[in-house]
């Protein structure tokens, strides 16, 4: 019977999630198996100082669709976007976040909806997103300013749930948000300048259970500030 893709590549950014990073790899490999003939999944570490590194490098000795791509100091997640992003070798990447707060098996709808609409990249986006008010209130202001700087219309610039083809990350320029949460505008923002078609997906999207996230952090808010202005200059 023949899969949904002919081939991907997958990964998954992280940074110290020992205790949610061992059922995600499981979820996503077994899904990768069943609707793709060619296919790879990459644990970035991105400088994890728990037992992160260890799990994820159990897993790329078992199994050879797997690997390691490991920032030795913690870098950003933009950082360890890149790192997915250029280490992907398959003409399909996708990614997502690696805490468990969203089900892989929705790839298929990623797919199909490609398949559909001959899009460059699919999106998602939240149907309802487990955080707390604030953060919902602040990625708002945020997408308002991308939109008033840019002109980019999107319904949620940072899920991270994600399907994009290689040729659009062939083409753009070298992606260079790395400190902050920028990265996802950086993107979509090039994408579109460049041509390409977007379109978008809901995606279901669970409560965290154990861990925390760090997007919140001053330091990352300051420089995904910071990189936003930058590209705004370059690009006006």
């Amino acid at each position: 019977m023949a899969k949904l893709i002919q081939e991907i590549s997958v990964f998954l950014p992280t940074y110290n999630e020992e205790s949610n990073i061992r059922p995600v790899i499981v979820k996503t490999t077994e899904v990768l198996k069943s609707v793709s003939e060619k296919w790879e999944l990459l644990i970035v570490n991105d400088g994890s100082t728990d037992s992160t590194r260890e799990v994820a490098l159990e897993f790329s000795k078992s199994d050879k669709n797997v690997r390691l791509i490991d920032n030795e100091k913690n870098r950003g997640y933009g950082a360890a976007l890149a790192s997915g992003f250029y280490n992907s070798r398959f003409s399909w990447i996708a990614f997502t976040d690696s805490d468990g707060q969203f089900d892989f098996t929705e790839i298929v709808n990623f797919i199909e909806k490609q398949k559909n609409t001959n899009a460059d990249l699919v999106i998602g986006y939240y149907t309802s997103r487990k955080v707390n008010f604030g953060k919902k209130i602040t990625s708002r202001l945020w997408e308002l300013l991308v939109y008033l700087l840019f002109g980019l219309t999107v319904r949620d610039i940072d899920c991270g749930f994600k399907l994009i083809s290689k040729k659009v990350l062939d083409k753009i320029s070298k992606l260079e948000s790395e400190r902050g949460a920028f990265i996802s505008s950086e993107l979509l923002i090039k994408a579109k300048k460049a041509g390409f078609k977007i379109e978008e997906i809901p995606v279901t999207h669970y409560p965290r259970t154990k861990g925390e996230g760090t997007g919140r952090n001053i330091d990352v808010i300051i420089k995904s500030f910071t990189d936003l202005f930058r590209l705004w200059r370059k690009l006006k």
